[in-house]
């Protein structure tokens, strides 16, 4: 066991059947050196999944129905420039799932090893056939570039897209032991110009499931993709409970915030990737600003928590007015007007917690979320539905089915599920 751990190996594949890199004790450092998420493995058929992601981690004496706290220290962003942009699936490139199952039609072989051949969305080729493999274009799409210091991303016109293009991997900044392609390759320049702030977020952080899947489909949108599918990853509705969510894509992970995960295989399994320059609530393209970063993560363990989903603990900057802890100025206020009146029982320490839902769509996922909320904290699903609505809030993780159920939560609630002091060191310091 160790308390440092580093880890600059990727996988498409996370679960049980996935060995760990190593083990480390908790309250250990846990950092990942990754490459980027969706597009350039979407480009790549011989990954078996949208993202390629760092390889987990155990966390010593981790045992199912337990947690780990997974604090976000620093994410060192690697990449100089990225491409992006909305997708469209090439059905005569796959059989379920063009970021599972491609295969080269021309040839018939499956998840071929490619190569580029050149710029643009036919630069895939086929190593057996040469023939162009493209499982996925970008009917509208830019490229990114990177000032030094990583504060400001502008997108390019063709001119420097071009330029860019032709030396991908540079500026992608990929793993030597890396397995995509470059997506800067395609050099896509449909809105050269645009300026954006770097708020660098992790959408891929947390726990392997209990059965082996793609990592991007670990969650309850992507993983519908699953049911019924033609290929080895195939599940049933009732096996979609093994995932652990990990895949969020929730714009509040990043720098300072906590991801309390569920552990839902012996050890663990710790797992980072699809580092996000900067995110909108939603990520409404389906893809925004993948980049190969470094992550640096704490890493500790909580025993018997026994949540059915991941709890996020923001950063105070990015919870809504109602949601922000009180403060003492407000506490006793509220407390003064409360014993104006005869009321005594006052929940006047409250903090907040985030829950995450996921499910086919938007209203599936609020579904999910909310129970999950009950069922961590001994309420009906009904006080929740009310706590939500005056002390709280429901943002949009991802489109199509990811949700973060935000809650000012009583610190006697906290205390029941031993989650206060971590909650009250978070949020005080």
């Amino acid at each position: 066991m160790k308390k440092l751990v580093y880890c600059d190996e990727t996988t498409d594949i996370v679960g049980p059947g996935v060995e760990m890199i190593d083990t480390l004790v908790s309250g250990g450092k846990f950092i990942t050196r990754t490459n980027p998420g969706c597009w350039g493995n979407m480009i790549t058929p011989k990954i078996r999944s949208w993202h390629e992601v760092g390889k987990p981690v155990g966390v010593e004496g981790a045992e199912v129905g337990d947690a780990v706290a997974i604090k976000i220290e620093n994410i060192n962003v690697l990449s100089r420039a990225t491409s992006s942009g909305t997708d469209e699936a090439q059905s005569d490139y796959f059989e379920s799932d063009p970021g599972i199952d491609s295969y080269c039609p021309n040839c018939g072989t499956k998840n071929p090893d490619t190569y580029l051949d050149g710029t643009g969305e036919n630069a895939v080729k086929c190593k057996n056939c040469d023939s162009p493999v493209v499982p996925f274009k970008m009917p509208h799409g830019y490229t990114m570039y990177f000032d030094r210091k990583r504060e400001f991303g502008i997108t390019i016109d063709e001119n420097l897209s071009s330029e860019i293009s032709k030396n991908a991997d540079k500026y992608s900044n990929l793993t030597p032991e890396g397995m995509q392609h470059s997506i800067n390759a395609f050099a896509k320049h449909d809105m050269p110009g645009v300026p954006a702030r770097v708020i660098p977020m992790v959408g891929n952080i947390g726990t392997v499931p209990a059965m082996d899947m793609p990592s991007s489909h670990n969650a309850g949108d992507f993983a519908q993709f699953l049911l019924g599918a033609k290929h080895e990853f195939a599940c049933t509705e009732d096996e979609l409970d093994n995932r652990t969510d990990a895949h969020m894509d929730v714009n509040e992970v990043r720098e300072g915030a906590v991801v309390i995960a569920p552990v839902k295989t012996k050890g663990a399994g710790v797992y980072i990737g699809d580092v996000h320059a900067m995110q909108g609530d939603g990520e409404i393209a389906g893809h925004t600003t993948d980049i190969a970063a470094e992550v640096e993560v704490t890493v500790d363990l909580i025993k018997n928590l026994n949540n059915l989903g991941p709890i996020i603990l923001p950063n105070i900057e990015d919870l809504t007015p109602l949601t922000k802890p009180y403060t003492a100025s407000e506490r006793e206020k509220i407390n003064k007007d409360a014993q104006s009146i005869g009321l005594d029982n006052i929940e006047d320490e409250m903090y907040p917690i985030q829950m995450i839902g996921s499910g086919a769509d938007l209203n599936s996922a609020a579904a999910d979320g909310l129970n999950k909320l009950a069922e961590l904290l001994d309420y009906s699903l009904d006080e929740v539905k009310n706590r939500v609505t005056i002390n709280g809030d429901i943002s949009i993780g991802r489109a199509p089915g990811v949700v973060n159920i935000t809650m000012l939560t009583p610190i006697s609630k906290l205390e029941n599920i031993n989650l206060a002091d971590l909650v009250k060191e978070h949020y005080n310091n």
